[in-house]
């Protein structure tokens, strides 16, 4: 059962559809789809299923994920040239057309969420997180969001990314802790157990992969690789 408070990560069949839809289109009928590192994160299972909808008949796959996908009409294939999962997953600079356009690329298939988990005061001259990298310059309110470098959540986002909490979006501040970071609500009227987006969806923190990549040196498949492997997965249209 998935943990109401924990992070979790949700993924969007109608955007792996649109995505393998644009892949296809990109590398024709007979592409191949790279479904390694379980589906990079996203589960073998969902993924092969949900392409084989949409007529992609073969993938690389790793050993023990081979009966999963023939299961669903997905058969083995060698290491071969694959379609792009940029454009499967929609990974940021995701290019669709002939000239390379990015403008038109599908959105990211995977989102990672938690929730807030308490609201406290910070007063000016107050620190938060390890060695107090952040120091508040006013008084403020800082809420703690579950998820945190134990999960998969980039330590060095810290000062450098925000989330989204009921459609706005608020800074981390100080540095990614093991299961937790700190935000900068301000006066936001927010609450314990308010949904807290790191990146995907259709709000402001949609792109935020961009900035998780030029945050941590990471590209966005090894982001959300980490964060799939580890973190329960739910499946919504």
């Amino acid at each position: 059962m998935i943990s109401p408070t924990g992070p979790r990560v949700r993924l969007s069949r109608s955007a792996l559809v649109s995505g393998g839809r644009r892949a296809i289109e990109a590398g024709g009928a007979d592409a191949v789809a790279d479904l390694r590192r379980d589906a990079y994160g996203h589960g073998v299972l969902f993924v092969a299923e949900t392409l084989a909808q949409v007529g992609i008949r073969a993938a690389v796959l790793d050993p023990e994920s081979v009966d999963v996908a023939q299961g669903v009409g997905i058969a083995a294939v060698p290491d071969a040239p694959t379609l792009d999962p940029a454009i499967v997953f929609g990974f940021p600079g995701a290019s669709t057309g002939a000239g390379g356009d990015t403008e038109d690329a599908p959105g990211p298939v995977m989102s990672l969420l938690g929730s807030v988990l308490s609201i406290k005061a910070l007063r000016a001259g107050e620190g938060v997180s390890y060695n107090y990298t952040h120091i508040a310059s006013q008084d403020t309110r800082i809420a703690l969001a579950s998820g945190g470098f134990g999960q998969g959540v980039a330590r060095s986002l810290g000062n450098h990314a925000s989330v989204e909490i009921c459609g706005a979006l608020y800074p981390i501040v100080g540095r990614v802790a093991m299961d937790v970071c700190v935000v900068d609500i301000g006066g936001a009227d927010l609450a314990r157990g308010d949904e807290v987006i790191y990146f995907g969806g259709e709000g402001p923190a949609g792109p935020a992969l961009t900035t998780w990549e030029a945050a941590s040196g990471l590209t966005a498949a090894e982001l959300v690789c980490a964060l799939g492997l580890r973190l329960p997965r739910e499946v919504v249209a």
